[in-house]
């Protein structure tokens, strides 16, 4: 996988990214055509090309109620937190993911970012632990392009995504990154693409 192979798939990436991603995937077994193709995939769709590299919490009312309808029962406790980014973060990412009350902002501290959208403090911890620095106390490092894409080559090693990636399963690495089959046609898509220019069959 090189830099300039990555740029035919993904036209619109910064080039830092690019570089980084060849550099980091050897690290984490991402060693295989196929390999390279459903990693390249996944952050292709989580990151629009690794143009959007922090979650996007800007919803309206209507939005969260349907997104986080456990966490908004009646229609009129969205309200408070429609285009309210931070409070939405910390209420709806509160006590889950190690994170602490609404009240400790980590919602908001370590919401999505990166290219894989690591999110929770307990992921920021365990990754941070595994490529060396302390993304507690710096989450935001996670959108420098070395870091970011070590840190994504870390998730997809600790949900053992290389093995489904050898047996061509995007439907398997969809859920293991999202927990279900969102984007799964925009996925496959990529992936296609990735298929036929790094020559994985």
């Amino acid at each position: 996988m090189t830099p300039a192979q990555l740029r035919l798939i993904l036209p619109k990436a910064p080039s830092p990214w690019l570089d980084a991603l060849c550099v980091v995937a050897p690290k984490w077994g991402i060693t295989t055509p196929m390999r390279e193709a459903h990693f390249v995939a996944q952050l292709a769709h989580e990151s629009a090309q690794f143009t959007r590299l922090e979650e996007n919490l800007n919803y309206g009312a209507a939005r969260i109620l349907t997104v986080w309808p456990s966490r908004f029962p009646l229609p009129g406790d969205a309200t408070p937190y429609a285009h309210n980014p931070e409070k939405l973060a910390n209420r709806v990412y509160s006590n889950r993911l190690g994170n602490g009350v609404e009240a400790s902002g980590d919602g908001w501290r370590y919401r999505g970012r990166g290219p894989i959208q690591i999110t929770g403090r307990s992921n920021y911890e365990a990754a941070g632990n595994a490529i060396g620095l302390d993304l507690v106390e710096t989450p935001e490092a996670v959108l420098r392009p070395v870091v970011g894409c070590d840190v994504a080559g870390w998730f997809w090693q600790s949900r053992k995504l290389n093995g489904l990636a050898d047996v061509d399963n995007i439907r398997h690495i969809t859920m293991r990154i999202n927990g279900g089959s969102h984007g799964l046609e925009e996925r496959r898509g990529w992936l296609n693409r990735a298929k036929s220019i790094l020559r994985a069959t």
